[in-house]
């Protein structure tokens, strides 16, 4: 079985050349993309990174439901240029958006998830719930 498809001919086509995504002009990123995670664990908490350079703090929705957190973002441009007569010279629209959902665990502490953005990066911070924190050491006397 052969997992590699190969390209036969030695030359590329004048056709593929003209159906190539980034042909018309800026639009090479045309498949959908959907944003890395970091997800770390640390002793008092779980930690979300997200990156997604270029939005806004206002532009991502964070939901809880049932234990399911959801991180989305939708986002809608418009831009246009016009000539001396009113007639559109260029015009583009753009439209992104994703959605990552995450399984918390029970140890989460609900109520004390807390959110920001800095830096292209939207951090999410869970703590964990008081029982789920390690026990300090302690000295057991023999009676």
């Amino acid at each position: 079985m052969n997992l590699i498809k190969r390209n036969t001919v030695p030359f590329p086509s004048i056709i593929d050349e003209f159906l190539k995504p980034d042909f018309f002009g800026g639009i090479q990123n045309f498949g959908a993309n959907v944003p890395a995670v970091n997800i770390r664990e640390s002793e008092t908490e779980f930690a979300v990174e997200l990156a997604a350079p270029g939005k806004r703090k206002e532009d991502f929705i964070i939901d809880l439901d049932d234990n399911v957190l959801t991180i989305s973002s939708e986002t809608k441009t418009e831009n246009e240029q016009k000539d001396d007569k009113g007639k559109y010279t260029r015009r583009e629209f753009s439209y992104s958006s994703f959605k990552r959902s995450f399984s918390l665990p029970e140890t989460v502490n609900e109520d004390e998830i807390k959110a920001s953005y800095e830096n292209g990066v939207l951090h999410v911070t869970m703590p964990k719930k008081e029982e789920a924190l390690p026990k300090p050491k302690r000295m057991i006397e023999i009676g």
